[in-house]
């Protein structure tokens, strides 16, 4: 075992050790990495030892070995003017004329170092004693962040990073452990790192911090696992060696030579025993060192308690947040609504999610998902049609999942018996029509057993399964324009010099606009250089097709207009002929363009020509509420053929899940679909239901007239029919000359006064 009084010499290090302005201090810093790694190599007398990772990550004490070469490339960094002076000496054994050739790119290089140098001394100031006080600030800066960095709490929050990075929930046990008996202080940040990883641990799954966005979910056994971890023992001996300032040494070199876990990592079940206990310990510790809790730490307990499958605590801890003045997040609520939903509560379960909605909370898929699940097995169908429009209003687009949760709802027994059996046609219709359309929120409407399938909406709107026609569902044009004021004032912060306020009085002067064009995002089009040909035959595609022929507006930073490339009589001859047309913005230099044509389009209300996903942050700031929709209704994609562009007009029909009139459900699921011709959406409809005009719920008023009519045709025809059969042995053949015989030609003439009162055509062979 190796110790602080018989660590080896300097030169026993690699050279690449040898890189640092203070040797003295790295000396000692990498002999407390020598003895704790030795302390890893040896057999473990201790109950926490590290995991895999960390033990297989330790350098062995022969790959330390080895003598640092005077000549090493470290060295001579160094010292910085190293390489100058081997050049010098070479040069004074050559002649005059080569030694004066080769002198002059070094003194180059000396000259542009001594420049560099220069500018960063230009502010220093010399003392009485001509000492340079600017240097001295920068050292003692130095050596205050130096001390600041070796204390004590911060070389434990640097331990606790690593196990957090990697998932090292053994490491972080033994690291508080070790901070206790040395009495270190432990503040709020080490114990949310800490409680973090036991409560992750106990759940079954570790998910190492910084790994990356994935789909959420209540329930942690959906994420992707890795290896398991296992535990040896379960005590809380340590070694005389063992030191803070080791440990945290080897886990930084064990986290720097192994990537990051991109995936969850599965413990074992001892090991969610251990954790569970010792988080529990680190809470009660908290509160009596009297460290105030925030949002994370309480999260954290919470899920400890969904460990335990105690619902109640759960939720509890949540409820406490706001006694500390503390705003509960998303995340907080989880771990309630999980056990709530697993146990079948639907009371419970929809009690947290009134809590979530008192504190401005609102639920995600996920949650909903949950909640929809839980009152599919409870046969509340009261729940599932509120959770329906919650996804319809706040999640658009299912996913696969949920998509399948929905499914089973309306394949159950309790979902063909529940629903009203008449109702006032008209008040649907004006429910509906109050809503914007594609939902009327008054319930379940038609009784029977549900026909549910996958199917395809058509470039018209109509589903393949079912026949009915899906709506676009109106934006509320008073939040279109609370929406361009959003827009405009966003822009008018983030745009300098009056720029934006100019280009609102230039829309208003020279709009209305049926397209918008974001010229930049055509012109890059699968490519790096800009091609004003592209905008062309874009503008002139996209002009075809508007209603009056106007031109789209060309929204354009000025840099892209102006330059040797813009300068050739082509390009030139395409700008000046938008300029003439009044159809051209060249955004100002320093200003953001996507801003310009964002607000013309929704100013306008017209179509806007981009394949730009807006996703970026400049988007985020409009919310997600109603910028989506507003994006489905307006935003055209292209492409190029070698027939010229081609357009994906906005969709038919609104993407969202939507409620007829006649009580049936469309609901979209997502997909990465380059055509919504693509888009699967979930069918459920039924035929057999009643209004109260005692018809078919699948009828509007008029198909039920159209209805009654056809079923008055089908009588006469069927009394035509038995009139023919009757009277035809006795009927001659048709003359030459195609005429009808007399009784013929009445039949005929009848048979074509019933299409004319049916509203239909009679098909059938004689």
């Amino acid at each position: 075992m190796m110790s602080f009084s018989q660590r080896p010499p300097m030169a026993s290090f690699p050279s690449i050790y040898s890189y640092s302005h203070k040797p003295l201090q790295l000396h000692l810093s990498l002999s407390n990495f020598s003895s704790s790694l030795t302390t890893h190599l040896s057999p473990p007398n201790h109950p926490l030892t590290p995991p895999a990772n960390v033990r297989l990550a330790a350098l062995s004490e022969t790959a330390l070995s080895g003598e640092v070469s005077n000549s090493s490339p470290n060295a001579d960094f160094l010292s910085g003017f190293s390489s100058f002076s081997d050049s010098t000496k070479r040069a004074a054994a050559k002649s005059p004329e080569t030694s004066r050739r080769d002198a002059e790119k070094p003194t180059e290089r000396r000259v542009v170092l001594k420049d560099r140098y220069s500018k960063r001394r230009k502010d220093v100031k010399l003392g009485r004693n001509g000492e340079k006080i600017g240097s001295l600030r920068e050292s003692k800066e130095k050596r205050v962040k130096k001390l600041r960095d070796d204390q004590p709490g911060n070389v434990l929050r640097v331990g606790l990073d690593s196990c957090s990075k990697m998932g090292d929930v053994v490491g972080a046990i033994k690291l508080y452990d070790l901070a206790r008996r040395e009495g270190i202080e432990i503040g709020q940040y080490h114990y949310a790192v800490l409680l973090y990883l036991c409560s992750s641990a106990a759940a079954g799954v570790v998910q190492p911090a910084k790994s990356g966005s994935r789909g959420r979910s209540l329930s942690s056994s959906s994420q992707s696992l890795s290896s398991t971890v296992e535990v040896v023992d379960c005590g809380s001996g340590f070694s005389g060696e063992d030191s803070l300032d080791g440990l945290v040494q080897s886990m930084r070199k064990a986290a720097g030579n192994l990537s990051s876990r991109s995936e969850g990592i599965q413990v074992s079940e001892e090991l969610k025993r251990v954790a569970l206990e010792k988080g529990f310990e680190i809470y009660k510790e908290m509160g009596l060192e009297k460290v105030p809790m925030n949002e994370a730490t309480f999260t954290s307990v919470a899920r400890m308690a969904m460990a335990l499958g105690d619902g109640e605590m759960a939720f509890d801890i949540v409820k406490q947040m706001k006694e500390y003045g503390i705003n509960p997040r998303l995340r907080s609520y989880g771990p309630a609504l999980a056990i709530f939903c697993g146990n079948g509560d639907v009371e419970s379960a929809f009690e947290v999610e009134k809590h979530m909605l008192e504190n401005g909370v609102y639920p995600e898929e996920p949650e909903l998902e949950s909640l929809l699940r839980v009152s599919t097995e409870a046969g509340r169908s009261d729940k599932v049609y509120y959770i329906l429009h919650k996804l319809r209003t706040s999640v658009r687009q299912v996913s696969p999942s949920t998509a399948d949760s929905i499914e089973r709802w309306f394949a159950s027994k309790v979902a063909s018996r529940v629903g009203r059996r008449k109702w006032d046609q008209e008040l649907i219709v004006r429910a509906m029509e109050n809503g914007g359309g594609g939902w009327h929120g008054t319930g379940w409407l038609g009784r029977g057993k549900w026909r549910v399938s996958r199917s395809r909406v058509g470039s018209d709107g109509v589903c393949e399964c079912c026949g009915e026609k899906l709506v676009t569902i109106d934006l509320d044009p008073v939040e279109t324009e609370n929406f361009a004021k959003s827009v405009a004032s966003i822009a008018a912060e983030r745009e300098r010099n009056s720029s934006f306020q100019k280009f609102q009085k230039w829309l208003d002067y020279y709009g209305p606009f049926e397209a918008v064009v974001d010229a930049a995002n055509v012109g890059l089009y699968s490519q790096r250089k800009f091609k004003p040909s592209k905008v062309n035959l874009v503008v002139n595609g996209i002009r075809k097709m508007l209603p009056s022929k106007k031109w789209p507006l060309i929204v354009l930073h000025n840099r892209r207009i102006t330059g040797e490339k813009m300068d050739e009589p082509f390009n030139r001859g395409l700008v000046d002929k938008w300029k003439n047309a009044d159809a051209l913005y060249a955004t100002p230099t320093g200003s953001n363009d996507d801003w310009y044509w964002l607000y013309a389009a929704i100013k306008c209300r017209c179509l806007l020509v981009t394949n730009d996903e807006m996703r970026d942050h400049l988007f985020q700031l409009l919310g997600n509420d109603f910028f989506p929709k507003w994006k489905e209704r307006h935003q055209v994609r292209f492409s190029f053929a070698e027939s010229g562009p081609v357009f994906r007009m906005p969709p038919p029909c609104s993407v969202v899940i939507q409620e007829t009139e006649k009580g049936h459900w469309h609901v979209p699921i997502a997909s990465e679909v380059e055509n919504e011709d693509e888009r699967i959406w979930l069918c459920c409809s039924r035929g057999n239901s009643s209004s109260t005009n005692n018809q078919d719920s699948s009828f509007s008023p008029k198909e039920a007239k159209v209805s009654r009519q056809q079923m008055q045709t089908r009588d006469l025809v069927e009394s035509l029919l038995t009139r023919r059969r009757r009277d035809e042995c006795s009927s001659d053949e048709a003359s030459s000359d195609g005429e009808f015989p007399e009784d013929d030609a009445s039949v005929v003439r009848q048979l074509e006064a019933a299409e004319r009162r049916g509203a239909c055509v009679i098909d059938f062979e004689i």
